[in-house]
Order: structure tokens, then C-alpha cells, then sequence
């Protein structure tokens, strides 16, 4: 592996930690005093350090361990975590976010300087206000710590320092003593070829307060037979047996794959005396289970297992993907070829279908990822504004887990970033104006994800004054977007938010009023092949809600007939197909009809006159009409002329391979090596031939 496959895992890890302390500093707004969270934020901040330290990037490393002094504090009790803590808290986590985007190269090198020395002072506060006791939790850094720091990291390690620079004490005091703790640590080859340096991981145990009582170099060959990538000596190291077990834990949290650990408490002189013969159990490999390291004292060794991974390049799961769709697309082809020769495809043909769609699950199951990749990125978004507007909000946030594509995850960040940051602007209002509406002075932001009806949909709702539509409407009219006769709805008021260039804020700032953001929101979501929809109500807030597809590669599809056309229907749309009886089509207007469904009157839209196909069946009575479920206009029915076949489909990108069209939301090649265009069942249930509101009663 090279140096920089390892440093790629090194950088994902660090995004990893910061949503581990994203995660537990929301945790610790809810409760100030949950260990557990405090102690997520301390392993993630001391992970990203250790690995600053390993690589050489010495500003994320410097920034780091000012951000661990304070959360050690804070672990420790010596500081109480009040809500002007944790807004520091937060800004650190912000820069600290900031300095691995810069080690990317996705930013230039961030200012810390403003929150370091808050972060400082907040250290020095402590010190002085505990005393001494604190100062030795705080710990100021070791020289060995300092020489660490300092030292050029591509350089060799001095072998000497393994004797002359650590901390011995070899002697014997047969004074009673609070139990010690007896660390034995023996690196393994996957620390040498990680590009680990062991010296590191025995000066942070030094750190802590320990002394290297002995080093076992029993194992080192003769000069000739040594290999550079083996490691062939084992340290045992002493810490008081007040510190912290988990303080010895946190050092091996970002290594612990790559050494033989073994941590026990020694033994009392009186327990030797009595006992001659220590106990011994064996050290733990987490990849090979019980190794045994000979220990003089008494052992209680905690096994570290954790589920075996593997990081993926992601252009090899498109690969995958692509081929997996390719296969799909073959066996369609296959089974038509056979039936075209009137063979039975049998028992062998169900069973490759069936492996193929198996295959199709796998493959998109590994591109699948939890939406809180993206979410995690909206707890900034708020606090900026916040801070811009001084507005006070809370953000509640459900169904992070909720798991869609890669692609999909990677194209969203965008428009959500947009109505996070108009909710907060233009969604709720300014403390004093909620405390004069009878409103709690904090507004509230709630940020949801969940699967519906084979898509996702992602809510961003605020309970602010709701859309102004009589504001909208007169902007819009001032604008030239629509006639100053116009008669709209509630609904098509609403919508107009998203015209290209609309706005209604009064002045322009960094956040709003250049009339750019909400029609990005829509082109964004409906270039996925999703929806956005709104839902206002005045001075109860406003939802907004983007309804988008599983994944961008394959779905499961009806296929049908449209004049000459052949077309495929999403079937995660479907809810039934009928074929009219008499009576059941009733005609409200010159061309315009509905069909009885149970009582219920739904308009009938034709596919045909909505894409302007030819020799299409135009009587509805004759026709085959599909119901189907939308997330703007409820439930709705196409007119086709014949249902052929219904099947898996491979989606193609009209819009990459040709250009985008009104009601198509894309392509895809058939079994007979035909192309057929895929129904936007959205586009066609909203065409301006549907007559609005016909769903009524009987």
C-alpha cells in the first residue's frame, strides 16, 4: 500500500470522526452530562491528532491538541460543558472540519488563530481556577511530547532513544502503591508497512505519566537476518494506577489493528508475596486471536474485535454497476431471443433471472450509503446563519439512516444546502417578532428522511410565518413573471418561489436576494428524476419536500404502448391497471374526462397528447388506463393503448445522450435491442391538460 492509499484512508477516517463528533456535541446539547458522547468527541478529536502527527500535517496536529486539552478537561469534571462552552465547542469542530478540508485541497489553509487562543484561554482559565490538580489533568506538554512534535517525520528513528530518551525506572519499591497499570506493547508488521512509527506510541504513554520498565529485544536476529518491515522488539510500560483505563485505551484507538496490546495491573508487593507466580492470560491479536507475551504481573487483557471492512475505489463499484446493468440488459435479450423461436425458456432461464436480479441487489446495496453523509453538513449550515441573522434555532434531525445512492447523496448536498439556509432566513422569524406572536423565542428547523413508495423523501420543515403569498404574488408581478391578471392558486403562488431569479428579500447579503437558490433547488432535484413539493401555512411555517428516486441505474419498469412508441412506466409509481367499463369515463369539458374508481372521480391524462405521439388510441373506453400515484397531484391516470411486458430496465441518461425532454425522464435499451423512452410520471400527471382539482367525491 502506498503512502498515499494510506493517507486517503487516513483523511476518510478523519470524516468519519468529525460526524462521530458532530454527533456527540448535538448529543450534548440535549444533555450536557452524557459521558459517553463527551467521550465520542475526545476519541474522534484524539484519533484525527494521532493520525496529523503520523503524516506531518503539523497545523490540524497543533489545532488538535489545543481542541483535546479543553475535552479533556471536560471529561475529567474540571470544566463544566454550559452552552457558551459548547458554541466554542462547535466553532472548533467547525475549524477542525476546516483544516481537513485544506489537507484535501478543497480549501486554502483556514485562519485559527481567533479560536485558539479562545480555546487556550479556556485551558489557562481552568488551571488557574482549580489549581494544581487541574494542571495536572490538563497536562502541558511533555519535552519528549515537545521532540515528537518537532521532530522531521521522514527521518529514521534514533535507536538509541529506544534506551537513553524514555523514561526508565527500573528499580524496586516495596512500598504499598495504588495498583499500577502494566502496559505491554509489541508492534506488528502492519504498523511498520502502515507507515506507523512505534516511538510515537510509546512517548504518548509517557505522555499520560508512564515509565518504560523494560524493553525485550530477546527477538532481535543477528544484524544480517533483520527485516526492515518486521518488528522485533516488545516495551513494557508502567503508568500510575490513577489514570484512567480509557486514557490508555484512546492512545490505540487510531492504531490498534497494528499492535500485540497487552494492558494489566500489577501486582501489590504484599499480592507478590503471596502469589510468587503471577497469572498469566494471553495478549490479544485482533487479527489472529491470543498471542502469547510472557508478563511479569498479574493480567486482565480486554480483547478489541471489530467487523472486518474493506474500502472500495468508487469508479470500481460504477464499473460494477455498469456491467451488472449490461447483464440485465443481456438476459432480457436472451429470453426475447428464445421466445422469438418459440422455446420455453424453463427452469435454467428463471434461475439466471433470478441470479441476475440477486446480482443487481448486491451491486447497489455496495453504492448504497446513509443520507446522514449529507445531513451531517446541515448543523454548520444552521449555526452560520444563525449567526448572520441573529435569529436562535434548533435543529431536529430523523431518519439520518435512511440509505439511497452514492449519486443521488453526492447531488443533493446542494439544493438542500439552499432551504436549509432559506429556512432559516426567510422561514422563522427574529426572536422579538416570535415572542410578539405568542411563538417559544426559538425557532425550529426539522430535517427528515424516509422511504416511500420505492423513492425517498426529504423534508426540510419550519414552523416560521409561512409564505407570504400576497408578497410573492406582487414581487412576481413586478418581476414580469406572470400577468398582473392572472388568477393562481395558493399552490402555483407558492411554486413561484422557484422562477429563475425571484426573490423577496429586501436587500441583498451573503445569504439571499440575488434570486439564485430555489430554481437551483428544482433543476438540481429534477435532473435526479425527483420532485420538489411546498406546503404553507401563514404563520404556522412552511415544508419543504423532495421526493427522488432509490438509485440512477435500475428500476423495475411496465412496459407499454403508445401509438408507435414504446415506452416504460416505473412501477414504484403503479397502483393499478384498468380497462373501463361502460359508463366508468365521463367527459367534463371538450377533451378533457375522468374514470370512476370506486367512487372516486380521477382526471385521464393521455400520454399521447402530452408528447405529441401519433396513431395512439384517443377513446378512453378502448383504451388501457393506468393509475398512478403522484406526490403533487395525488392519484392520477395515464391513457396507453396496450400493456406488453413488465420487466427490470437499465436507465440511460436521455439528457447526456441526447437532450432533456418534457415528460421523459429517460431511456433504455429492450430486450429485442430496441430503444425505449421511460416515463417521468411526475412531468405527465402535472401536464396543464389535467384539469385541476377533478378529484372529487362522488
Amino acid at each position: 500500500m502506498t503512502n498515499e492509499e494510506i493517507q486517503n484512508i487516513f483523511l476518510l477516517e478523519c470524516d468519519e470522526g468529525l460526524t462521530a463528533a458532530e454527533e456527540g456535541l448535538t448529543a450534548c446539547q440535549i444533555d450536557p452530562t452524557d459521558d459517553e458522547a463527551i467521550n465520542s468527541i475526545f476519541r474522534a478529536v484524539h484519533s484525527i491528532k494521532g493520525g496529523a502527527g503520523a503524516f506531518g500535517f503539523i497545523n490540524l496536529q497543533a489545532f488538535t491538541h489545543k481542541f483535546e486539552t479543553v475535552l479533556q478537561q471536560v471529561r475529567d469534571g474540571d470544566r463544566t460543558l454550559d452552552s457558551g462552552l459548547l458554541k466554542i465547542l462547535f466553532q472548533a469542530l467547525d475549524m477542525l472540519s476546516d483544516h481537513v478540508s485544506a489537507i484535501k485541497g478543497e480549501a486554502d489553509d483556514p485562519d485559527d488563530r481567533e479560536i485558539c487562543a479562545e480555546l487556550a484561554a479556556i485551558a489557562d482559565g481552568a488551571a488557574q481556577t482549580v489549581g494544581s490538580d487541574v494542571a495536572e489533568t490538563a497536562r502541558p506538554v511533555s519535552d519528549v511530547e515537545k521532540d515528537a512534535d518537532a521532530s522531521d517525520h521522514d527521518s529514521e528513528p534514533d535507536f538509541d532513544l529506544l534506551l537513553a530518551d524514555l523514561d526508565f525506572d527500573l528499580s524496586d519499591d516495596p512500598a504499598e502503591t495504588p495498583r499500577a497499570w502494566i502496559v505491554k506493547v509489541q508492534p506488528k508488521a502492519e504498523a511498520m508497512a502502515n507507515g506507523g512509527e512505534p516511538l510515537r506510541v510509546i512517548r504518548e504513554l509517557c505522555s499520560i505519566g508512564g515509565k518504560v520498565v523494560d524493553l525485550d529485544i530477546s527477538a532481535l536476529p543477528d544484524i544480517d537476518a533483520i527485516e526492515a518491515d518486521q518488528s522485533y522488539v516488545i516495551w513494557t510500560v508502567e503508568i500510575d494506577g490513577t489514570v484512567d483505563r480509557a486514557n490508555i485505551d484512546e492512545i490505540f484507538d487510531f492504531v490498534a489493528d497494528d499492535y500485540i496490546l497487552s494492558v494489566s495491573e500489577a501486582a501489590t508487593a504484599s499480592e507478590a508475596k503471596l502469589e510468587p507466580e503471577a497469572v498469566v492470560l494471553p495478549a490479544f491479536d485482533p487479527r489472529n486471536g491470543p498471542v502469547d507475551i510472557e508478563p511479569h504481573t498479574k493480567s486482565a487483557v480486554t480483547p478489541v474485535a471489530s467487523t472486518p471492512t474493506i474500502r472500495v475505489d468508487l469508479d470500481k463499484l460504477d464499473r460494477l454497476v455498469d456491467t451488472v446493468g449490461e447483464l440485465v440488459i443481456t438476459q432480457a435479450m436472451l429470453v426475447q431471443r428464445l421466445e422469438s423461436f418459440g422455446v420455453n425458456s424453463g427452469d435454467e432461464m428463471s434461475q439466471l433471472e433470478y441470479l441476475t436480479r440477486e446480482l443487481q441487489d448486491c451491486a447497489m446495496s455496495l453504492r448504497a450509503q446513509p443520507i446522514s453523509a449529507v445531513f451531517s453538513r446541515v448543523p454548520r449550515i444552521v449555526r452560520e446563519v444563525e449567526a448572520q441573522t441573529g435569529k436562535n434555532v434548533r435543529l431536529d434531525v430523523e431518519g439520518e439512516s435512511t440509505e439511497l445512492d452514492k449519486t443521488v447523496i453526492e447531488r443533493i448536498a446542494e439544493p438542500l444546502t439552499h432551504l436549509i439556509r432559506n429556512a432559516v432566513d426567510h422561514g422563522l422569524e427574529t426572536p422579538d417578532e416570535r415572542i410578539a406572536a405568542g411563538k417559544p423565542e426559538q425557532g425550529v428547523i426539522r430535517l427528515s428522511a424516509e422511504h416511500r413508495g420505492g423513492r425517498i423523501l426529504i423534508s426540510v420543515a419550519d414552523d416560521g410565518r409561512g409564505i407570504n403569498r400576497e408578497r410573492v404574488l406582487a414581487k412576481a408581478i413586478e418581476r414580469g413573471i406572470v400577468a398582473r391578471d392572472a388568477k393562481l392558486t395558493d399552490e402555483e403562488i407558492d411554486n413561484l418561489v422557484f422562477a429563475p431569479g425571484f426573490s423577496t428579500a429586501q436587500t441583498v447579503s451573503n445569504i439571499s436576494g440575488r434570486g439564485v437558490g430555489m430554481d437551483v433547488v428544482k433543476q438540481n432535484i429534477q435532473a435526479l428524476g425527483g420532485r420538489v413539493t411546498i406546503v404553507s401555512n401563514p404563520r404556522l411555517g412552511s415544508t419543504f419536500t423532495l421526493a427522488l428516486p432509490l438509485t440512477l441505474a435500475i428500476a423495475d419498469g411496465m412496459i407499454v404502448k403508445v401509438g408507435t412508441e414504446t415506452m416504460v412506466m416505473p412501477l414504484t409509481h403503479i397502483v393499478e391497471c384498468l380497462q373501463p367499463q361502460p359508463g366508468d369515463v365521463k367527459a367534463v369539458g371538450p377533451g378533457r374526462n375522468v374514470l370512476d374508481v370506486r367512487g372516486r372521480f380521477l382526471p385521464i391524462q393521455s400520454v399521447a397528447a402530452a408528447l405529441d405521439i401519433a396513431e395512439a388510441e384517443s377513446d378512453p373506453s378502448k383504451a388501457v388506463l393506468v393509475v398512478v400515484e403522484t406526490e403533487a397531484r395525488g392519484q392520477v391516470v395515464l391513457m396507453v393503448d396496450t400493456i406488453c411486458d413488465q420487466r427490470q430496465v437499465v436507465i440511460k441518461s436521455l439528457e447526456t445522450n441526447y437532450r432533456a425532454v418534457d415528460g421523459v425522464a429517460g431511456a433504455t435499451i429492450l430486450g429485442d435491442g430496441r430503444i425505449a423512452l421511460i416515463a417521468d410520471i411526475e412531468a405527465l400527471a402535472t401536464c396543464d391538460m389535467i384539469v385541476d382539482d377533478l378529484q372529487v367525491a362522488a
